[in-house]
C-alpha cells in the first residue's frame, strides 16, 4: 500500500503533536496524504487523567494514535522531578493504551525512550539487553515509566491481539527544539551557552561533567519518518530503537558546536556535576529490516541546520 493510501482514510491522533517532535511529524503527516489530524492540546485535554483522555477520545474517534506527549526534561530536571516525570508518564502512556484498545482504536504507536536501557549496556545498545540491568539513576523513572508501554504493548498483543508497536529513538536535535535553559538537553543548551558567550566576549564556558560519556543524537526529521515508517510499516511484538548509528563523545560535541557557532573560548569542565550514562550508542539495524528506516541527515549539517534556526528564532 502506498504512503498515502495507507494515511488518506485514516483519522490520527497526534498526542504531543504540538511539541518538537510533533510538529514534524504532523506535517510529514499532511506531506503523505492525511486528512484528518487531531492534535490535543494540554490546555484542553489533560492525558495524565483518564477524564482527560476519554474526553480526547471521544472528541478525536481516532483509527491509530502516535503517542508521543511525554513530561521530558535533561538530567537536572529528571533530578528534580522524578516522582512527577515516574507519574505523569506513566498514567498518561498506561490509561491511553488501555482506553485505546478498549474504544477500537487500530493501532497505537508507543514512542519510548532510550533512556530506559540499562546504565552498562552493551555498545551498541541492542533491543535485546533492554531487561539487562537498571537505567542510569538519573533518569531512571522516566526511563521506566515509559518502557511499562512495551510490556503493556506486548501484553495486550498476546491476550487481546491488539496491534500496539513500540519504537525507542535517541536523544533528537534539530530546527524548534526547546531552547530553554532549565528543561533543555545538551545540543540546545550548548548551543545557547556557546552563542550568548560569543557575544557577551565571554572567556570561557562551563560544561557539565568531564566530556568522556558518549552519545548519539537523530535528527528530529529523521525521526519523524523512522516513527512513520513504523506506523506504515511494522505490525510486531518487538521494541525497536531509531538511531543515527552516529556515537560522538560530550567533549567532541561542545568542540563541535564551539567551532560551529563562532565561540573560541575555554571549555572548563564542572566534574561536580553528573556525567550521565557513559556511554550511548545505538544498533540501528532492526528499524531497517523491519521497515526500512535509515538515517539520512549528517550530524555537522543537523547542527548547522539547528544553529541557524536558533539564531533566527530567538528574538
Amino acid at each position: 500500500m502506498s504512503q498515502e493510501n495507507f494515511w488518506q482514510s485514516k483519522r490520527v491522533c497526534v498526542t504531543g503533536g504540538a511539541g518538537f517532535l510533533g510538529k514534524v511529524v504532523c506535517r510529514k503527516l499532511q506531506e503523505r496524504g492525511a486528512r484528518e489530524i487531531f492534535v490535543p492540546t494540554i490546555e484542553k485535554y489533560d492525558l495524565v487523567s483518564l477524564d482527560g483522555i476519554n474526553q480526547m477520545l471521544e472528541d478525536s474517534k481516532p483509527d491509530l494514535i502516535i503517542h508521543l506527549a511525554a513530561q521530558v526534561g535533561g538530567i537536572g530536571a529528571n533530578r528534580e522531578h522524578p516522582a512527577e516525570f515516574f507519574y505523569n508518564n506513566l498514567m498518561m502512556g498506561v490509561q491511553l493504551m488501555h482506553r485505546a484498545w478498549q474504544t477500537g482504536v487500530g493501532k497505537f504507536v508507543a514512542i519510548g525512550t532510550i533512556c530506559a536501557y540499562p546504565k552498562f549496556t552493551p555498545i551498541p545498545f541492542d533491543e535485546d539487553n533492554l531487561w539487562n540491568g537498571y537505567p542510569e539513576e538519573t533518569n531512571a523513572p522516566y526511563g521506566l515509566a515509559k518502557k511499562m508501554l512495551l510490556v503493556q504493548a506486548q501484553s495486550y498483543r498476546q491476550q487481546y491481539g491488539y496491534n500496539a508497536i513500540f519504537l525507542l529513538p535517541v536523544n533528537l536535535y534539530g530546527p524548534g527544539d526547546n531552547f530553554n535553559p532549565d528543561s533543555s538537553h545538551v545540543i540546545p543548551a550548548l548551543i545557547r551557552k556557546c552563542l550568548e558567550a560569543k557575544e557577551a566576549g565571554k572567556d570561557e564556558i562551563v560544561v557539565w561533567g568531564d566530556g568522556s560519556p558518549t552519545r548519539e543524537f537523530l535528527y528530529v526529521e529523521d525521526a519523524a519518518e523512522g516513527i512513520l515508517l513504523a506506523a506504515e510499516r511494522y505490525d510486531g511484538d518487538l521494541p525497536v530503537n531509531l538511531g543515527s548509528g552516529n556515537e560522538i563523545s560530550i567533549k567532541d560535541l561542545v568542540e563541535l558546536i564551539a567551532k560551529l557557532t563562532g565561540f573560541q573560548g575555554k571549555l572548563v569542565w564542572d566534574t561536580s556535576k553528573p556525567n550521565g550514562q557513559p556511554r550511548r550508542a545505538l544498533s540501528t539495524k532492526r528499524a531497517y529490516d523491519l521497515f526500512g528506516f535509515k538515517a539520512s541527515m549528517t550530524f555537522e549539517e543537523g547542527l548547522k541546520n539547528t544553529i541557524d534556526w536558533y539564531r533566527e528564532n530567538r528574538k
